[in-house]
């Protein structure tokens, strides 16, 4: 056994405490605490002690005692069931005997008559005599039970033979219903009547007091009218359940008043669902107003609450942007403590003036040579480190398709930085870049590039901007004119002076801290990364984690990128990043800004894609009311359906606005579906339906697009600078026959590994997948079906031997001119270019 304290012994052996201490005293035994812990040799000695103090000391060598129990189950009736269900009663009896050495069977099995052992037997004899008795009452009341269900079941058969009559006919029978009376109390259920005993009242036996009825059994009834057979047990309840004065619905006694709760805008089965009306009555009732609607015609809120005050409810008005107020008070909170921050500079101005050419010296970085055809395709966002200060620059193409994503820089800019170039003059584009600028409401910087060149004019060009209004300062205006070489360096010092000069003018500030906000520069879904974010932050600080809405998308912060493509932790005021995390690429000029709650974004977010749809589905229901008489002169007109997919969302922007501005009254430009990233076979499968031509602008096809391509012959271009998709739509569009220059790809080859030589450079192993690849030819190289690099072979090598040619199925090295950032699973692309004559 386990060692117990002195405190648990004395509580089984029923002794004090005390008493127990003094008895271990006595036997010589060194516990003097009540919590202290005794053995089984301990107990052994205080026994010892015990018996040799009462005379006993071979008590222990002649006699053994042995203790059982045994636990029994007992079956009992219940008398809680007509069933007679039983219920299980655990007995448990406890012996204790004690043999002697050497003493007969009989007399060792005989107890000894000691106290204790007479009280144990006596406790389980009374606990029997209990069990016993018990087990008699509860049979007792089973037999009474039984006894009274039987002279139940032979008063109703005895009453049923009684009332038995011969039934009428049909004809002559009246409907008369059993008359069904309210359950009598339990003293006045009558007497069950025994059998062949009289049916009178006075002949019925009395029931005894103390006799209980059955389970408050309901009196039984019987109709003269009707046979005597017995209703199932379910009607019998129903019928003594139900009341005949109460049924299920009561009519008001006065009008329902209601609280409606109305939108900006709300359609008409939705207001009559809200008034708890049908959308037949509500339309009738505004029939009755004067105005003519549909179930389905949205209507505005102020015409919902004359309608629902005219039908005697209360309209509350409800404004949408109520959760978006609420969630962007921390953002717009002007009580912030506010630093200057550095200014953020816009560089706009005509092609080839020399924007990109003058942010590089700048920089110190080379730009422009990495942009196809030598014009900037997409907003580039770069901070520059002078030793006055920082300043925040944004390239914005400058040709015409692009006037949207110029608009969206001049609104997100302190300053902007008119190039023109001296030798060419005010040009369109310069005169719409003034436009901008002064429709953002930002001062205006000119720059008059190359002046390096021979033939600059730098008169010419303040006298041309002089006639736009748009006064230099040498001449009385306000208007700073700095002359500049992007080539050479002139002036780019002076021209930094003035923008900071500027910026110090304007007192720019911006909130250092709190939640961040500002806008989408730039955005695209990138393969392995998900959707990318160029952002522009304007004030606060934005972290790693934050919870960003940017227009109809949000998400949480996964990873800041500077412009250099290094991971940061947070930026501040006028800082661009790029941002990972966003559940879709949001549209460029978005604003975005952190929020607390995700679940609050994601709500705001839901109901800007909700209100989104329902504003495009109302324009297209207008749009098909309002030109229905010119819809059924349309099947003269001849259109053109496209199929347009870039690498960014900017550059989708500016092709559907510059290609549906081609639209004129014989031909029309149709843009049947639009998106970033590869062309996929979804995309051919929806120009096969539409008969469309499906252009790609920086993106490629991918293997099972192309095979539908080729299966199906459906017309793809490939393009990677946006005039040359502007310049072959107008010729379609407007019927020129000139030749066209066309792309015909010749082999494709998949880069394996790449070495290095000390010679040559980046050398790509490829194994040749499609058709061949030739010296002399223009290549591509394409990263996850994208475009990252045009330029041509430097070199093509078998083994150690120079080529001319490799064909499919044969490996070869390529060396890429001018280019050594080839890795391993990129496509080199082979194509030549050849000009065909066009026909309609």
């Amino acid at each position: 056994m386990a060692e117990v304290t002195i405190r648990q012994l004395a509580e089984v052996v029923g002794t004090p405490v005390d008493r127990l201490l003094d008895q271990l005293n006595e036997a010589g035994l060194p516990h003097r605490e009540a919590d202290e812990h005794i053995n089984d040799g301990d107990k052994a000695r205080l026994l010892s002690h015990l018996r040799r103090l009462h005379g006993k000391a071979d008590a222990e060598a002649k006699k053994i005692t042995l203790k059982r129990k045994s636990v029994s189950e007992l079956k009992v009736p219940s008398k809680l069931s007509s069933q007679a269900r039983k219920k299980s009663v655990t007995v448990e009896v406890r012996k204790r005997r004690t043999y002697v050495r050497g003493a007969s069977p009989i007399a060792a099995a005989r107890p000894e008559p000691t106290a204790e052992v007479l009280a144990d037997e006596e406790r389980m004899e009374a606990a029997k005599r209990a069990l016993q008795e018990e087990a008699k009452r509860r049979q007792s009341e089973l037999d009474e039970t039984l006894r009274a269900e039987q002279e139940v079941r032979e008063k109703e058969e005895s009453l049923r033979k009684t009332h038995e009559k011969p039934k009428p006919k049909v004809e002559d029978e009246a409907p008369v219903e059993p008359i069904v009376a309210a359950p009598a109390p339990p003293e006045a259920v009558p007497p069950p009547i025994e059998p062949g005993a009289s049916q009178k009242p006075g002949a019925r036996k009395q029931r005894k007091k103390d006799e209980r009825p059955r389970f408050d059994r309901e009196e039984l009834h019987v109709a003269s009218e009707k046979s005597g057979r017995r209703r199932k047990r379910s009607r019998v309840r129903t019928s003594i359940k139900a009341s005949p004065t109460r049924h299920g619905f009561e009519v008001p006694t006065a009008p329902i008043v209601r609280e409606v709760s109305i939108p900006e805008t709300v359609s008409v089965a939705d207001l009559a669902q809200k008034m708890s009306l049908k959308a037949s009555d509500l339309i009738k009732a505004m029939m009755g107003l004067g105005t003519m609607v549909t179930i389905n015609q949205v209507i505005d809120q102020d015409t919902a609450a004359i309608v629902v005050e005219e039908l005697g409810h209360k309209p509350k008005l409800i404004k949408e942007d109520a959760l978006e107020a609420e969630v962007l008070q921390p953002v717009v909170d002007e009580s912030r403590e506010s630093v200057h921050r550095p200014p953020v500079v816009t560089i706009m101005g005509h092609v080839d003036h020399g924007k990109t050419s003058l942010l590089d010296y700048i920089r110190r970085a080379k730009v422009a040579e990495g942009e196809a055809g030598g014009i900037t395709q997409h907003i580039g966002a770069y901070r520059v480190e002078t030793p006055n200060g920082s300043i925040t620059f944004l390239d914005t193409p400058g040709h015409a398709a692009f006037t949207a994503m110029r608009a969206r820089g001049a609104k997100a800019t302190d300053i902007v930085v008119l190039v023109v170039a001296a030798d060419d003059g005010v040009m369109p584009q310069t005169i719409e870049a003034v436009q901008h600028a002064k429709a953002a409401g930002v001062p205006l910087i000119v720059a008059v590039n190359k002046m390096d060149r021979a033939d600059a004019d730098p008169d010419r060009v303040m006298q041309d901007l002089a006639a736009k209004e748009v006064i230099p300062e040498a001449w009385g205006g306000d208007t700073i004119f700095v002359k500049v070489s992007a080539h050479t360096g002139e002036g780019v010092d002076a021209l930094l002076e003035a923008i900071l000069l500027q910026a110090e003018v304007l007192e720019l500030a911006a909130a250092a801290e709190g939640p961040a906000a500002g806008v989408v520069i730039e955005s695209r879904l990138d393969r392995g990364r998900g959707a990318v974010a160029s952002v522009l932050v304007q004030s606060g600080v934005l972290r790693k984690g934050d919870i960003v809405l940017a227009g109809q998308e949000f998400g949480r912060v996964r990873g800041i990128y500077d412009e250099r493509g290094d991971e940061v932790s947070e930026a501040g005021p006028s800082t661009p990043v790029e941002l990972l995390g966003l559940s879709a690429p949001p549209h460029a000029g978005d604003e975005a800004i952190v929020v607390p709650d995700e679940h609050k974004a994601r709500e705001i977010a839901l109901f800007r894609q909700g209100k989104y749809r329902e504003v495009r589905l109302a324009r297209q229901q207008a749009a098909k009311l309002e030109n229905v008489f010119e819809q059924m002169g349309e099947s003269e007109v001849g259109a053109v359906n496209l199929v347009v997919k870039a690498d960014v969302q900017g550059s989708v922007e500016a092709l559907r606005e510059a290609l549906t501005a081609l639209s004129s009254d014989e031909v029309r430009v149709n843009m049947i579906a639009s998106g970033t990233g590869g062309i996929s076979e979804t995309d051919v499968n929806l120009a096969i339906a539409s008969n469309a031509i499906v252009i790609g602008f920086n993106v490629r096809a991918d293997s099972t697009a192309r095979r539908l391509v080729e299966a199906e012959g459906v017309d793809l271009h490939y393009f990677s600078v946006i005039y040359d998709v502007i310049d072959t739509v107008k010729q379609a569009v407007s019927g020129l026959l000139s030749p066209e220059v066309k792309e015909k790809i010749v082999g494709n080859a998949e880069v394996r590994d790449v070495f290095r030589s000390r010679r040559l450079g980046a050398i790509a192993g490829c194994m040749v997948m499609e058709g061949s690849v030739r010296r002399g030819l223009p290549i591509r190289v394409l990263r996850d079906n994208v475009v990252i690099y045009e330029g041509e072979l430097e070199s093509l090598r078998r083994f150690k031997d120079d080529v001319n040619e490799v064909k499919s199925g044969t490996e070869c090295g390529i060396g890429v001119k001018n280019y050594n950032d080839v890795k391993a699973g990129d496509q080199i692309e082979v194509f030549e270019r050849f000009e065909v004559a066009r026909t309609l």
